[in-house]
């Protein structure tokens, strides 16, 4: 038996460390920075989510978690992306769930919660709240929140506004806390694309219009009123469209073994693929420019590693992108 099991009751004391709440000091300017290095086209949103981040942060006395963020917006815009950017960036771990998976009813809470004893599955815990145990301080990201079951949903708030969730399978309350909620969803896409364009300069005026359309799309007013604050990002355009689609051909060229040379990719190959995301207009997404740019170059680098090469430019002859090795 442990000690503490024998001369106290371990559970709350466990409870109490984990609510224990040690305040950081965070350089907001320089978590911004890396994050729009990364996340291109959504600056703004890096700067607010920076600043929120590190007000939360310093806290000495939260019966919440740090924050609990809403990223709304077109598909295909960063969302996820900067979830995950956030997780590198402060050295948290990321608890990635698509809460596509979690639309059936009580089996789906019982997949996050645990199950009540009697029940399959009472033996493990569930998916979150195993993973809040284990590690308090995670970036629980959940993606297409909308599209979960409502009973999930419900099961959400107390985590959101008590400071806890309670796992089914033996009643033990699990701190939040130190966690911070990130929240994705493609829900109202045209509204809040028309609201950040309106509102661009007013953050106060346009979550006031932005709960309002998330509402009409069906978002419950119960879970809209105990998310801190919410970012709707901007649709690509231009440079930013440029800027992405390097970035992911440098990605890819990465994940073959290979390196880019500075000034390796030709202005003709972004410049096309510009065009062909414009033509998409509003249903064009960054997924797009990755199916793009495997089309177009996949082939050619798996030649050009296949002879021995490790760095290389590209550029466009009569229409197609040539792989070429650089000594």
């Amino acid at each position: 038996m442990d000690i503490l099991d024998r001369l106290t009751n371990r559970q709350s004391l466990e409870q109490k460390m984990a609510e224990e709440v040690t305040p950081l000091f965070l350089n907001a300017e320089s978590l911004s920075a890396a994050l729009k290095a990364k996340v291109i086209g959504q600056d703004a949103v890096c700067e607010d989510l920076a600043a929120q981040i590190r007000r939360r942060l310093a806290l000495q006395q939260r019966g919440r978690p740090v924050g609990v963020f809403l990223f709304a917006g077109p598909p295909g815009t960063g969302k996820t992306y900067l979830a995950k950017r956030l997780a590198t960036e402060l050295g948290r771990k990321l608890l990635h769930l698509d809460m596509t998976q979690f639309s059936r009813g009580g089996f789906a809470a019982s997949q996050l919660f645990g199950s009540s004893k009697g029940y399959v599955g009472s033996d493990t815990y569930g998916k979150l709240t195993a993973a809040l145990r284990d590690v308090p301080d995670s970036i629980v990201l959940l993606d297409e929140f909308e599209k979960a079951h409502p009973e999930v949903h419900k099961n959400f708030l107390t985590a959101w506004n008590d400071g806890f969730i309670t796992e089914a399978s033996d009643g033990k309350q699990i701190s939040t806390t130190r966690a911070i909620f990130v929240l994705t969803t493609n829900a109202a896409t045209d509204p809040l694309t028309d609201l950040m364009r309106q509102f661009a300069g007013d953050p106060d005026e346009l979550r006031r219009a932005s709960t309002n359309a998330l509402r009409e799309a069906a978002f419950a007013p119960e879970v809209l009123n105990r998310i801190d604050r919410i970012f709707v990002f901007c649709q690509l355009e231009g440079l930013d469209i440029a800027r992405v689609t390097a970035l992911e051909i440098e990605s890819m060229i990465q994940g073959y073994g290979l390196e880019v040379a500075e000034g390796g990719i030709a202005a003709e190959i972004l410049l096309g693929m510009v065009r062909r995301f414009q033509k998409l207009g509003a249903a064009g997404s960054s997924r797009d420019l990755v199916r793009a740019v495997e089309e177009s170059i996949a082939d050619s680098l798996i030649e050009a590693k296949r002879r021995g090469a490790r760095r290389i430019t590209l550029a466009e002859v009569n229409q197609r992108v040539v792989v070429e090795p650089v000594e």
